[in-house]
């Protein structure tokens, strides 16, 4: 052995050694994973009883505005002013009723809002744009 060799064996080790830290760390993470289910459902309440009602579901009325500008109401093809004198009939009946307003794409802009205004104009206070989720 040479001067050199034995020099750098007996210098001090400058890396950190990572193995047993990242053990440790799955050996936590495995025991997380495994207690996380025990942890949610380990609280157990009796909530108190109480007499009132559920809330209703509000009622809900579809309008499909096509592109041609032909309009559905319910799925049941109506005129515009067809369209306006039941949902006044709804309206009073119900006046919470919630219209949910459907349109396809390729409907122009005017005949969308031309559809709102006549909304409006017949009471409507709750108004729901359904889409498609991407």
């Amino acid at each position: 052995m040479s001067a050199n060799t034995t020099d750098e064996l007996n210098q001090p080790l400058s890396e950190i050694n990572v193995t047993p830290l990242v053990d440790v760390m799955l050996v936590l993470l495995v025991i997380f994973i495994l207690l996380a289910p025990m942890i949610t459902n380990a609280l157990q309440i009796d909530l108190p009883q109480t007499s009132a009602k559920p809330l209703m579901e509000p009622n809900v009325v579809d309008v499909t505005v096509l592109p041609g500008g032909n309009t559905l109401l319910d799925k049941q093809p109506v005129s515009r002013v067809q369209l306006i004198s039941k949902l006044n009939t709804r309206i009073n009946e119900d006046p919470e009723l919630v219209v949910r307003l459907n349109a396809d794409k390729d409907t122009h802009y005017q005949t969308l809002s031309e559809v709102l205004s006549q909304l409006q104009q017949a009471g409507l206070k709750r108004l729901a744009f359904s889409m498609k989720p991407s």
